[in-house]
């Protein structure tokens, strides 16, 4: 008689599994509360500790590690030594093993005050122990991690008695991530603890899980999927409506949207429009719909087919004015009476509800190059200072306009050039080669949309090498710059801008963005 062994935490669709295997002819060797589940569901179970002979022990901590077991599990088939040693020590041949461990993510998400005992408590042993001895012999165990696989899986064995190589290959591969995904948790949750070089260990583990498949990358001819923390909210998981599913690029792009509306998270209003990756209309305003017509106004081309972020739940006048045009993505935490209605006369408009996400930054960053990764803490800062270094200091409305910019800035391409007036960005422009040239074609873009720059201020996201970018500022007219300094010829830069009565602030801190 052929034996499955079946010990699960999650016993989702355990009962109708085994009972199916039961009426295959495979005997039941269960532990602990999932033999308590299948006998009151009356589903024939022997304990493990019955066959083996040894009682489960200190807390559970020991029940499925031992020989009769993963013997059962490990033996080769056909192998004339392994089969001696198997009928001389009483061993049965387990055939099928069902296994998902204790939730250790779960642990360490739950509200409120979670000991350490508790954490220890929920690192499962036996459970990877036995995953892992069926994966590595897959040529003869079929191992089942996911509970999605029981119906497949037991189908497979109704038609056919057994399971296919290509189906036990595939399960063994499933098995093997799964027990990857869960060390990768613990080693990731243990590195926050320690913190300071933990952050940067010698073996970078890391884990997400597939989201969802999307229908090509950054381009057409590219294969692609989102994959999310295990265990939280992504962007995919927050539609609630819309149409086609969110593409590579809408995801990139959302992501920007709404980290840039954290920043600027405040007591006004604010909106975000971003257009390939780079902000192209920003403002804070006393009225979202205020917001909108100020952010929309900096850039009246760009937003076409853009993503757009709100850090107050999007009200029906707004969506009113922005279903004027055609967007790809709204997201806002929550939506007014009404507002879902109309956004709902766009068909294809992807409507994202981020109410779970307010406040919440990702700690870091990592891009992958030819056979190497690169990991970096995420830029969640936006100064260490805020210094004055001219004969004229900025006026508390420039100073305020010189933070909004300075937070506008930090989510622009390299270089990166914000003009800013009544926090409004009027001119942004970023991902060009040299300084200057974004000076330029920032205050270029400000007068194609019908602003005077005169009495504007201006951010940079990195200090300027030469007084070029402020003799260009001089000629818009701006009134004070913001800028991380550093440069060994900030002097000249300075004596520019006394020379023109511009106010300069350095904030002793960079945001390139590559």
């Amino acid at each position: 008689m052929p034996a499955a062994l079946i010990s699960v935490f999650d016993k989702i669709g355990i009962v109708s599994f085994a009972r199916g295997l039961h009426g295959l002819g495979f005997e039941i060797i269960s532990s602990g509360g999932t033999a308590k589940t299948l006998r009151e569901n009356k589903v024939p179970v022997t304990e493990v500790s019955d066959y083996t002979g040894f009682p489960e022990m200190m807390d559970g901590r020991v029940k499925t590690l031992h020989p009769k077991i993963h013997g059962g599990i490990l033996y080769k088939r056909g192998n004339k030594e392994h089969e001696e040693a198997k009928e001389k020590h009483g061993i049965k041949s387990i055939d099928l093993v069902a296994v998902n461990l204790y939730p250790f993510e779960k642990t360490i998400a739950k509200q409120g005050v979670v000991s350490f005992e508790e954490i220890i408590e929920n690192i499962d042993i036996g459970g990877p122990s036995l995953v892992r001895a069926a994966a590595k012999n897959f040529e003869s165990v079929g191992i089942v991690v996911n509970p999605s696989d029981y119906e497949h899986v037991l189908h497979e064995l109704q038609e056919h008695k057994k399971l296919s190589h290509a189906t036990r290959a595939e399960l063994m591969r499933k098995a093997f991530e799964h027990t990857a995904a869960y060390d990768a948790g613990i080693a990731a949750f243990f590195a926050k603890q320690q913190k300071g070089s933990a952050s940067f260990p010698e073996k970078l583990v890391l884990s997400w899980e597939k989201a969802i498949e999307l229908r090509y990358g950054e381009n057409p001819h590219q294969k692609s999927a989102f994959y999310r923390t295990p265990g939280e909210q992504a962007f995919s998981d927050l539609l609630v409506q819309g149409g086609k599913e969110l593409s590579f690029n809408n995801i990139l792009d959302v992501n920007s949207a709404w980290s840039l509306t954290n920043t600027l998270a405040s007591g006004m209003h604010s909106c975000v429009i971003v257009k390939h990756n780079n902000p192209c209309g920003v403002s804070l305003a006393g009225s979202q719909l205020q917001a909108w017509q100020k952010a929309f106004a900096g850039d009246t081309i760009s937003p076409f087919g853009g993503i757009i972020a709100f850090n107050r739940p999007l009200e029906a006048v707004t969506a009113r004015e922005m279903t004027k045009l055609f967007l790809e993505v709204v997201i806002s935490p929550g939506f007014a009476d009404g507002a879902l209605e109309i956004l709902g006369e766009k068909k294809n408009l992807r409507v994202i509800n981020a109410e779970a996400l307010v406040g919440k930054q990702k700690a870091f960053d990592g891009r992958t190059v030819l056979n190497g990764f690169l990991w970096q803490e995420a830029d969640n800062s936006l100064l260490k200072e805020f210094k004055a270094v001219t004969k004229r200091e900025p006026s508390e409305g420039e100073k305020r306009d010189l933070n909004f910019a300075l937070a506008v800035c930090k989510h622009v391409k390299s270089n990166a050039i914000v003009l800013a007036k009544n926090l409004q960005a009027i001119g942004i422009c970023g991902g060009q080669t040299n300084r200057v040239d974004c000076v330029f074609m920032a205050g270029e873009r400000a007068k194609k949309f019908g602003f005077n720059t005169s009495g504007c201020v201006m951010a940079s996201d990195a200090f300027f090498p030469f007084k070029d970018s402020v003799e260009k500022a001089a000629d818009l007219g701006v009134n004070a710059i913001i800028q991380p300094g550093g440069s060994i010829k900030d002097k000249e830069s300075i004596d520019e801008c006394d020379k023109h009565g511009i106010s300069m602030v350095f904030t002793a801190m960079r945001h390139f963005r590559h």
